[in-house]
């Protein structure tokens, strides 16, 4: 079963497993392709955006962007 990135809370991680939106080169550039793992690092207080670590660097997405990325083998924190 999948989640969105967003749904996950910081310390847990993941694996890419997809997206749900077309408009993904932009994040592929950035190194979030399938098969990659992901952890989330923090939210701002706010929400928005949320820093994750992804191939040992940390990285900021929007909100909007980060909850069109979709997470299998999801580990908690």
């Amino acid at each position: 079963m999948s989640a969105a990135l967003t749904a996950l809370s910081p310390g847990q991680a993941g694996d890419i497993c997809g997206f749900t939106s077309d408009d993904v080169q932009r994040l592929m550039e950035m190194g979030l392709v399938e098969g990659t793992t992901v952890e989330v690092l923090r939210y701002a207080p706010a929400g928005d955006p949320v820093e994750i670590r992804v191939m040992g660097y940390a990285l900021s997405l929007r909100k909007a962007e980060a909850a069109c990325i979709l997470l299998d083998n999801v580990r908690p924190a």
